[in-house]
């Protein structure tokens, strides 16, 4: 099965995939690459690597959904993560996540219309001794406040927010 569109970052992923030799057991490498080369996992995508590992695509799917760190939608310029986690959540998560949610407009699993910004949550980020813990582009930020985390994704967002 080629892909129709022609995309090279296809024939890289099958390469990738050879080196497994094609083993079922290889799914969570080959969706780390795939993503590493489209940056984020849409469903023509799974379907393809549900194919040539021979894995029925409601396996890769689940998968890809399980693990926070793979990305199903295009994420906007800038990313905030909060962590929903038990001790993040004790120590005041939920108002963080509320408060920039109002802030941007958006819920969390959004993007915001102009793509500059993205607002997810993860299960636990395993950083519990410095709850609540929220990860700005990448970056793990301990102890965060509503109006910590607001002013941080204000640089983010248009101005009439």
């Amino acid at each position: 099965m080629k892909h129709a569109s022609g995309d090279k970052r296809f024939k890289i992923l099958e390469a990738h995939i050879k080196k497994f030799q094609g083993r079922q057991d290889a799914l969570i490498e080959v969706l780390h690459r795939a993503q590493e080369l489209f940056g984020f996992l849409e469903d023509d995508l799974l379907l393809f690597v549900a194919y040539k590992l021979k894995l029925p695509a409601s396996r890769v799917y689940g998968v890809a959904t399980f693990y926070h760190y793979f990305i199903l939608k295009p994420q906007g310029a800038h990313t905030c993560v909060v962590c929903t986690g038990t001790a993040c959540y004790v120590r005041g998560a939920d108002k963080v996540l509320s408060a920039v949610e109002a802030k941007s407009g958006i819920k969390a699993g959004e993007t915001t219309a102009d793509n500059e910004f993205s607002l997810l949550t993860a299960r636990c980020l395993g950083a519990c001794g410095i709850a609540p813990t929220v990860v700005y582009d990448g970056v793990i930020t301990p102890h965060q406040t509503p109006d910590a985390a607001v002013a941080r994704v204000n640089e983010w967002l248009p101005h009439d927010h």
